[in-house]
């Protein structure tokens, strides 16, 4: 592994384990086993380095989530079955305390944004893949779907997923489970229906 893939590794590393604002360059670069003027050299700067490694973290997470998925669900199954299903893995993901700790993070991240605008700027760049993502995990969204319906349906279930998380790192016992999500979006369907 090079010193960038090392700078990346040690920057996941520590926003599990100190979060996004405690986290500081030369914590990053001991746990990396590397200079501190590598972060510089390779990403500029440490909030760089930083943004790639929530990236990179929370595509992993969304490839084991679809990993999951992929192996566990025959192609034939319908959307109902396919939602929910998907909704208890992303939410089963949470009894990982890594997983609760990039949870945790983000939400620091997005609580940071508001007194550091060049963050917020540089990390809304990643929620159209986000969105792209989530579509396709739950099965809204293909290579034919027009991207336009990607990013809207997309945007929903990040919205949603923001949600349940929250509510579940609130509480886990309360949170909602797959089946009351669809049947509560079935509720809110047909109060939308003309």
């Amino acid at each position: 592994m090079g010193n960038r893939e090392a700078l990346i590794e040690g920057a996941k590393s520590c926003l599990m384990q100190k979060g996004y604002s405690r986290t500081t360059a030369r914590d990053i670069a001991t746990t990396a086993g590397v200079s501190l003027a590598a972060i510089g050299y390779h990403f500029g700067s440490k909030e760089a380095l930083m943004n790639e490694a929530m990236r990179q973290a929370l595509d992993e997470w969304g490839a084991d989530v679809g990993k999951t998925m992929a192996s566990g669900l025959s192609p034939d199954v319908d959307g109902r079955e396919r939602f929910v299903a998907t909704w208890g893995q992303a939410v089963k993901t949470l009894s990982s305390p890594a997983s609760r700790a990039l949870w945790v993070t983000q939400y620091e991240v997005l609580s940071l944004g508001a007194h550091l605008p060049e963050l917020l700027e540089e990390l809304s760049k990643l929620q159209g893949e986000a969105r792209a993502g989530l579509a396709t995990m739950f099965g809204a969204a293909d290579e034919d779907t027009d991207p336009e319906t990607v990013q809207q349906v997309g945007t929903f279930y990040q919205a949603l997923l923001l949600g349940v998380i929250a509510l579940w790192l609130f509480d886990p016992s309360k949170a909602p489970k797959g089946e009351d999500l669809a049947k509560a979006i079935q509720l809110v369907a047909k109060q939308l229906a003309p």
